[in-house]
Parts: C-alpha cells; sequence; structure tokens
C-alpha cells in the first residue's frame, strides 16, 4: 500500500490492554502508534506505560524487566525508571543520575475494563477525559462479554463503517437502508448518530433505535433500544497499531431480564457479522479522495469530523 495516501495516526485515548490481562508485578510488551513500549503494573497496582528501550544502553524494558514498588527496572544494568514519569530514579552503582537518564511516559487511564494510553503527535497532554460507562459495572447489567480482533487496515476507514448505512443492508444483509441522523457536541469533537428500522427478535419484531455515540476515532459506543424492558450495549476501542493494523476490543452486555434471550442473539450477531466486513477491510485501499454521490451524505460529515484528530492534515 502507497504509504502517501495512508493517514497518519489520529490522536487521542485508546486502548492498549484490558485490564484483565496484567497484575501487579507484570510487565508486558506491547507495540501501538508504531512504537515499541512496555506495559507494567506497579505493586501498588497503578498501570504503567513507558516507551520500550532503556536510556542507557538500549535494552528493552520488557524483556527482562521487572517491577520494582512503582519502578521497572532494566534487565541489562537495573537501571529504575518511575511508571508516571518516565525518570531513572535509581542507578544501583552510581550516586548521580544523569539528567537525560528517562524515557517516554505514556499518560494512562484505566477505565471500563481496559488500559488506555494517550497518544499524540506533538505529545500534547490530554485534553478530554476517558467516559466512564455506568452499563458495565451496573448490577442490573450482565458481566460484560469481551471481543478482541485484529485487522490490516488504517483505523479510519474501520471506523467510517459507523456512518454508512448503505454498507447495513449490502454486506450484512439488514432490511433496507436506516434513516440515520447525527449531531455533534463537546466543540465538535463528540459525536451522536441514531439510525431507526424495524428488526426481527426472538422476542418479535420491533421499531428499533441503534444509538452510536463517539468520543474520537476509535472510541464509541453501540446501545440498541426498541424492546420493552430490554438493554443492549457496547463499548469499544480501537486502536492503531500502526498505520496499516489496527486492533479493536469490544465489551458488550445486556440487561439481566434480556441477556439469556436478546442479549446472547444480539453478541452473537453484531460479533458474527463483522467476518463480512474483514474480508472487505482486510482487502481495500484507502481513498484520500473518495467519489461520492449525493446519497453519501453521512460519509462527507464523517471525513470532515475526524480531521480534527490529526496533527498534520489527514489526506
Amino acid at each position: 500500500m502507497d504509504q502517501d495516501i495512508v493517514p497518519g495516526i489520529p490522536n487521542g485515548w485508546f486502548a492498549v490492554a484490558w485490564s484483565s490481562d496484567i497484575g501487579p508485578g507484570e510487565v508486558r510488551r506491547i507495540y501501538y502508534f508504531g512504537e515499541e513500549m512496555v506495559l507494567f503494573r506497579t505493586r501498588t497496582g497503578q498501570a504503567r506505560v513507558l516507551s520500550a528501550y532503556c536510556a542507557h544502553l538500549g535494552a528493552h524494558l520488557a524483556e527482562g524487566g521487572r517491577v520494582v514498588g512503582e519502578t521497572i527496572r532494566c534487565p541489562f544494568h537495573a537501571w529504575q525508571y518511575e511508571g508516571e514519569s518516565g525518570d531513572c530514579v535509581k542507578i544501583p552503582y552510581c550516586d548521580r543520575i544523569p539528567a537525560k537518564a528517562q524515557v517516554r511516559a505514556w499518560e494512562v487511564c484505566e477505565r471500563n475494563g481496559m488500559i488506555f494510553a494517550w497518544h499524540h503527535a506533538e505529545e500534547q497532554g490530554p485534553d478530554w477525559e476517558v467516559p466512564e460507562i455506568p452499563q458495565l459495572s451496573d448490577p442490573e447489567w450482565a458481566e460484560p462479554r469481551t471481543f478482541e480482533i485484529e485487522v490490516p487496515i488504517h483505523m479510519q476507514d474501520m471506523a467510517e463503517n459507523n456512518l454508512d448505512p448503505v454498507h447495513f443492508e449490502v454486506v450484512h444483509s439488514s432490511m433496507g437502508i436506516p434513516d440515520t441522523e447525527i449531531e455533534f457536541g463537546e466543540d465538535g469533537r463528540f459525536m451522536h448518530a441514531v439510525s431507526y428500522s424495524e428488526q426481527e427478535t426472538p422476542l418479535g419484531t420491533f421499531k428499533m433505535e441503534l444509538l452510536r455515540d463517539s468520543w474520537c476515532i476509535g472510541m464509541s459506543s453501540v446501545e440498541s433500544r426498541g424492546i420493552p424492558g430490554a438493554g443492549l450495549y457496547m463499548f469499544s476501542s480501537t486502536s492503531p497499531i500502526d498505520r496499516h493494523r489496527t486492533i479493536s476490543r469490544w465489551a458488550m452486555t445486556a440487561t439481566k431480564n434480556m441477556v439469556d434471550t436478546a442479549g446472547e442473539e444480539w453478541f452473537d450477531g453484531i460479533t458474527g457479522g463483522l467476518s463480512d466486513d474483514v474480508r472487505i477491510w482486510a482487502n481495500k485501499i484507502h481513498r484520500p479522495n473518495p467519489v461520492f454521490c449525493e446519497a453519501d451524505k453521512l460519509l462527507g460529515e464523517f471525513r470532515r469530523w475526524v480531521r480534527q484528530f490529526y496533527s498534520t492534515p489527514a489526506n
């Protein structure tokens, strides 16, 4: 794929692991935003993400490194890096620590069962927070079902499906093209979309609303409303491994009164239907200047909306 036509990596909060992936004192090698990183959990339970290579002689901190208190210790010469700042705080054989003895520390937020790292191409700090999703911890809702998939595509092309109602009929065999409305909030960063359709379920046929909230490219939720007394909800974080590979994590839940019927059907439907998308995603190219017809208004809105998340303009 031609590097010049693929967008860069957008700015925002992106999940780099499930919270359950790592316990206190554990270390993981991860790769996101086109960079090697080390993820570890301190002895007090804080998740930390640092750039992977020691400032001393370049050892990879995840390959043999170990947690010591709130730091990670390099496996080569035992230099210790504090997890929040990335500063070297101890060299066991030298009292004076060089001023440049530090590695990049990535801002981390742990919420909704995921560990998020903040990426900004110009290394600016976060200017918004990861939302707390009440459905994922509400006792009236079932324990979330998790799902994860890696796709060889730029994350923008994956997220574009959210405002592509025609593909629901063509790719997923839905009954007609759903009417869709969108609105924006939080200075234009937040996007809310609602689609209306009639759907057959194990409990009958209902007029349904599909609500999609997007906080940035890659962080979104889907809520299905219309079955009386039932709640169906999915929160997802889609993260750039690099410009050409993307990983998506989904947490799905339903109200306990419906999880064994409509909930299971819904979970299976949205995860099973993804295989149809993957075949297209894995074999398409990115069109920086697509030819839109007059009925592609929502896709045009999406392309305009995503521009704000890049430090350099997306092609």
